[in-house]
């Protein structure tokens, strides 16, 4: 069984701060799990493009405002407490931060390492804990 608290990623190397999110990396690649699962905070009045070619996430809104749009139709769909969002077609889109911290719990199959950021299109890489 793993266990663990969120409290003991802060400042470690599994919380990775870019300027637009802070996300806080709990179970990875290496937990053996098949997915990934992340707190991110999106701060307020910002823009991040996102292309997971790579990956499928889920993201369930917990705390904040915010919005994602979709790029291939420019659909804007609110976000806030109890709003999920799935980018089942590795769907690019943009991810804007509200009046106020938009916290999310992320799960990203397949998982993440934990050292992946944003590429200039918006992608992360294909990474395993072999080339991480």
């Amino acid at each position: 069984m793993i266990v663990r608290n969120v409290k003991d990623v802060i400042g470690t190397d599994l919380e990775v701060k870019t300027d637009t999110w802070l996300s806080r990396r709990v179970l990875l690649a290496k937990d053996g799990m098949g997915f990934s699962f992340h707190e991110t905070v999106i701060f307020p009045g910002t823009e991040t493009h996102i292309h997971y070619q790579n990956h499928l996430e889920a993201v369930w809104c917990v705390e904040g405002d915010g919005e994602v749009e979709t790029i291939a139709d420019g659909k804007k769909y609110a976000l806030g407490p109890g709003v999920v969002y799935a980018l089942n077609e590795n769907d690019e889109h943009w991810l804007r931060g509200g009046k106020e911290p938009l916290r999310v719990i992320c799960v990203f199959n397949p998982p993440v390492t934990g050292l992946e950021v944003h590429d200039e299109d918006g992608v992360y890489p294909a990474m395993t804990e072999e080339t991480a």
